[in-house]
Parts: C-alpha cells; sequence; structure tokens
C-alpha cells in the first residue's frame, strides 16, 4: 500500500502545481492543460480506489491511519476537482459575455422611438436598454 500512497501523494502535488499553468496558458493549448489535469485527476481517483481496498487490509493497529491518510488524499482530490471545474466554470462566462459582447458591437442599431424596442426616451435623453449597459458597461466601451 505504501508506495502507490506515495505515488498518488505525489502526483497531487503535482497537479496542485499544474494548476497554476491555467492562469498563464494562452487560449490555444488552455484546452490542453485543462484535459491534462482532468486525466490526471481520474487517474489518481483510480488509485485511490484501489488504496482503499488495500487500507481495509491492512493490520487493525494500522488500519484506521491508513484510511485517515487515503481519506485526506480523496479530500485534496476532489478540492482539485473543484477547483478546475471552477476555472472552467469562469472560462466559460467570460467567454460567452466576450461573444454577446461582440455581438452587440457588431449589430447596427437604428432609433426608432415609436417603436421603444431599444432605447427609451427620458426628459429629452436617449437610453439605451439595460441589457446592453450591462454588456458594455456604462461609457459603452466594453471594458468594466
Amino acid at each position: 500500500m505504501e508506495p502507490l500512497y506515495q505515488q498518488t501523494h505525489k502526483q497531487v502535488h503535482e497537479i496542485q502545481s499544474h494548476m497554476g499553468r491555467l492562469e498563464t496558458s494562452d487560449k490555444e493549448s488552455l484546452h490542453l492543460v485543462e484535459n491534462e489535469i482532468q486525466a490526471r485527476i481520474d487517474q489518481i481517483f483510480s488509485s485511490l480506489e484501489r488504496l482503499e481496498i488495500l487500507s481495509s487490509k491492512e493490520p487493525p493497529n494500522k488500519r484506521q491511519n491508513a484510511k485517515l491518510r487515503v481519506d485526506q488524499l480523496k479530500y485534496d482530490v476532489q478540492h482539485l476537482q473543484t477547483a478546475l471545474r471552477n476555472f472552467q466554470h469562469r472560462r466559460y462566462t467570460r467567454e460567452q459575455q466576450e461573444r454577446q459582447r461582440e455581438e452587440l458591437l457588431a449589430r447596427t442599431f437604428t432609433t426608432n422611438v415609436s417603436q421603444g424596442h431599444w432605447e427609451r426616451r427620458v426628459g429629452g435623453r436617449v437610453h439605451a436598454p439595460q441589457a446592453l449597459v450591462t454588456l458594455l458597461g456604462p461609457h459603452g466601451s466594453g471594458s468594466d
């Protein structure tokens, strides 16, 4: 059990150091880094399943400690999995906002006060709809 535990523990630390690459990777290689990290996490989960079986076969005086060590590794890997998913979610949201922003900037708007679809007139001033203000920012530049 001990060699597999040490190997798995080392892999967890390697993934922790690779997580920093997510922030520094360019858009083209980002998916490759994400996939590599996910593959390593999956591999560790497989090792953890084996470690759980092996820990239950330890002598009674060592069994509880072995299970605690495996549980700690499992917790660490679950934390890494959550961190990866959070990063992917933030990236997806950011990409979606960029697409929406580009679509709005490419769209041509015409003034049609009588229909009032895209703007409304208040006190002699024309105001953009809230969705447009939210995406483009208060000054229309797209950078908040």
